[in-house]
């Protein structure tokens, strides 16, 4: 397992708990995208399949011995995430939609009830920037929102198999990367939040046109509950690829792993 970085015992503790999806949003993704989600889901029971079958075959192998095979199903996740890596393309674009096709009310998901949402105090939020960075430095709210912006209508996709559509605003991560002076050779950008979620992307994907460090959602402000301040918006990932909260970026050659990668989560886990 990967060690989680030290900083993570300045965050808030208490925040255990993964939020269980309620019925009533377990019919929120729209029937336009469900052969997509089964698609999803039986590509993630083909790889578990898989997995289990070659540990199965492995000569010699004790399937009573647990670490043996938890040390082949990591290796077998890391040949997946570099073959998802080797098929990904930075001018494949996620779709994009209309404003009448905004899920309303857009779902709370969290390992954490809602009314545990971290409250953070506007005034002394800063942004901090770190790793392979030529400007290492804090960046409070008005810093970011003074830098060029887009938007984006896009579908969000849970791997508990729920999906909705919701608008962001926010600072391209590439233009972003760059002016902090980042090495774009460099192989992880990760991410630390104030709800002590962790996460990290490959490059590529930090790059691509459609990755944004979103500061508005439908228009105004993020709400406490979808990631305020700071949230990135990743529309080529899953939803656990898309942390809230964002106190901290890093980039580094070091995996940085991920709270639900390290318990078992696909680390790529593109769509």
């Amino acid at each position: 397992m990967t060690k989680k970085p030290e900083a993570f015992d300045k965050f808030p503790v208490g925040l255990e708990e993964r939020d269980v999806l309620p019925s009533s949003r377990k019919n929120v993704a729209s029937r336009d995208h469900r052969p997509m989600l089964e698609n999803l889901q039986r590509r993630f029971f083909l790889r578990q399949t898989l997995s289990l079958g070659a540990v199965a075959m492995l000569s010699g192998c004790n399937l009573q011995d647990g670490d043996t095979i938890d040390r082949i199903l990591w290796a077998m996740s890391r040949w997946n995430d570099r073959a998802q890596a080797w098929l990904f393309g930075q001018n494949k674009l996620a779709p994009t939609y209309g404003p009448t096709d905004v899920t309303r009310p857009f779902p709370f998901n969290a390992f954490y009830p809602e009314d545990s949402v971290p409250d953070i105090d506007l005034s002394e939020y800063r942004l901090e920037v770190s790793g392979l960075v030529d400007n290492k430095r804090f960046w409070s709210l008005e810093d970011l929102r003074v830098l060029p912006q887009v938007s984006q209508i896009t579908r969000h996709i849970c791997i508990e198999g729920w999906s909705a559509i919701g608008e962001w605003s926010g600072v391209p991560l590439r233009s972003f990367l760059e002016r902090i002076g980042a090495d774009l050779t460099a192989r992880y950008v990760g991410f630390k939040c104030a709800d002590r979620y962790y996460t990290s992307l490959d490059m590529p994907t930090a790059l691509h046109p459609q990755t944004i460090l979103a500061l508005d959602f439908d228009k105004g402000p993020l709400p406490a509950k979808y990631g305020y301040p700071l949230k990135l918006r990743v529309p080529t990932k899953l939803g656990f690829k898309n942390p809230k909260h964002i106190a901290a970026i890093f980039i580094t050659n070091e995996y940085p792993g991920g709270y639900w990668e390290d318990q078992g989560y696909n680390w790529f886990s593109g769509l």
